[in-house]
Order: structure tokens, then C-alpha cells, then sequence
């Protein structure tokens, strides 16, 4: 039943994507962006409701959670996720449709990129209204669009799929 439900989910994902060809970028750490390569957004919650907050969570990988404000509206999660400041790397057979790095995580010797990653490590996508609760997203990154003041949430989980990945540990309450 999980191995349906993530096919059905990476197939939604697939059918709102946009063919663009992958960019492999990797970064030295969680939270520092590549040599050359200009952090967008800010550190931190969006003070109001103008910009969706974005949490990534690498509770998997064992770095600490990071919190980034994407300014203004957003067309897409996707793009929350960039215009926050967060270094994406798509898959070669999907690009960014299917997420495979945030910040160079997982890394390359763990995870090729070639094509999807195992349905028990992989990034969940959430979201969440400012002081609601984490919805684990049913479509990809680039076929939903972030209301305003809403927060996107990312976690890497090993060992975890569709229905028992965990949601960012950060509560979706801006401060």
C-alpha cells in the first residue's frame, strides 16, 4: 500500500513538472550555500505574513533543523524552497520535479541522483497555515502553490515512507 501510494505521489509530481534539465550542486554542509552561489531570503521566520517560512529538517542525516523566510508571494513550493536560500538538486531522469538534495543532502556517496530515491529515504514535503498542523503534501514541490504567510516544511527520514515519514519537528507557528 506505501509502494502505491508513492508511486501515485511521484507520478503527481511528475505530471505538474516542468522539463528542465538537472543542475547537481553540492554544498560542504547543511546551511552554507556553495562557493560562488548568493543566499536568497533570510534566516529565520518571516516576521509577517508576507513570505512563507520554510523549514527544513534533516532529522534523518543528523544536522540540525533550518529555518528560512521566502519573501513575498511564491508561485510554486519550489520556488519557496530557493528563494529561501536552500540549494536544490533534482533528480538526472526528473529534475527538480523529484527532490533529491537540499544542500547537498544526502550526499552523492549516498544518493547518485540518478533516478527517484528509495521510498524509505527520501524528502517529504509538508505544509502547513501559520499555527495549523504539518499536512504531508499529495503533490510535488512544483504543483503547489504556498498561500501567503503559510509555511513549507522538508524532512529527510531513513527507513520511512509516505505514512510514517515524520513531519518537521519545528511546530508551524511563526514567533
Amino acid at each position: 500500500m506505501r509502494r502505491v501510494r508513492l508511486l501515485a505521489t511521484v507520478l503527481a509530481v511528475v505530471a505538474t513538472a516542468v522539463s528542465a534539465p538537472a543542475v547537481a550542486v553540492s554544498s560542504p554542509s547543511p546551511g552554507a550555500a556553495p562557493a560562488g552561489v548568493q543566499r536568497l531570503g533570510s534566516a529565520g521566520y518571516c516576521p509577517d505574513a508576507n513570505g512563507v517560512t520554510v523549514v527544513v529538517d534533516y532529522q534523518g542525516l543528523g544536522f540540525a533543523t533550518e529555518i528560512r523566510c521566502a519573501p513575498g508571494d511564491q508561485p510554486t513550493g519550489l520556488a519557496a524552497l530557493e528563494n529561501a536560500g536552500f540549494v536544490v538538486t533534482g533528480t538526472d531522469r526528473w529534475g527538480k520535479a523529484f527532490i533529491c538534495r537540499i544542500n547537498g543532502q544526502p550526499t552523492p556517496a549516498t544518493e547518485p541522483c540518478v533516478n527517484t530515491p528509495p521510498a524509505s529515504a527520501y524528502w517529504s514535503y509538508w505544509h502547513a497555515p501559520n499555527g495549523g498542523s504539518w499536512t504531508y503534501s499529495q503533490f510535488g514541490a512544483t504543483g503547489r502553490k504556498p498561500p501567503l504567510g503559510s509555511f513549507e516544511g522538508w524532512s529527510f527520514s531513513q527507513n520511512a515512507g509516505p505514512t510514517t515519514n515524520p513531519p518537521p519537528r519545528v511546530a508551524p507557528v511563526r514567533p
